[in-house]
């Protein structure tokens, strides 16, 4: 099982999730340009990360990458059994993936939607409210939790990613305790660790 990442991208939530799970993977770092190579374009025509390469199987989507993974290893209780609760997972998982992630990309990639530096300010100031409010949603729900949805999940690595990137951007979360407890907390984790350590991203 090969995954093909940029360091510090949302393949980080998968890189997570393959340590949780602890079998055997291989890591493909990838510099920006080579995700317009014809090879990579082969894998995934859209020149995106992450993709997961498992035999003849090729996966991209980090919702969907992070559901197979979790469904070829239910021992490592990623994604529950239970109806309602593997729902609950699902939604908050489309919540980073649909909502946080996608406000986010706006922010990254801004120079493609406006090109004058006043407009691009403006659009980045209006994104950084939404995520906050996004954020805040959050930070409700781990109220009197250790884990978003209950218990460790999916959607725990990919939230950690996303609030890296919130810090990457200079974006405030201060107050919002619930959230810096969670971030404290899951990169003490020791997958976290080793997920960083081979991405470069150590402190």
């Amino acid at each position: 099982m090969k995954l093909y990442y940029l360091p510090g991208a949302c393949p980080l939530a998968t890189h997570i999730v393959l340590e949780w799970i602890g079998k055997p993977y291989e890591l493909h770092k990838m510099a920006r340009e080579q995700l317009k190579n014809p090879d990579f374009l082969a894998l995934n025509p859209i020149g995106s990360v992450p993709v997961l390469v498992d035999g003849d199987f090729v996966l991209t989507q980090s919702s969907a990458i992070l559901e197979y993974l979790a469904d070829l290893n239910p021992e490592a209780d990623l994604l529950p059994q239970n109806v309602q609760q593997r729902a609950d997972v699902r939604r908050w998982l489309a919540f980073c993936n649909a909502d946080l992630h996608r406000n986010f990309a706006l922010i990254f990639g801004v120079q493609g939607y406006v090109q004058n530096p006043d407009g691009q300010q403006q659009l980045i100031d209006a994104i950084t409210a939404r995520l906050l409010t996004l954020f805040n949603v959050v930070n409700t729900q781990l109220e009197g939790k250790r884990w978003v949805a209950g218990t460790r999940s999916l959607v725990d690595p990919y939230l950690y990613t996303l609030l890296r990137w919130a810090r990457a951007k200079d974006i405030d979360l201060s107050a919002m305790e619930n959230l810096q407890s969670f971030y404290a907390r899951i990169e003490a984790d020791s997958g976290v660790q080793a997920a960083l350590k081979e991405e470069g991203l150590s402190v």
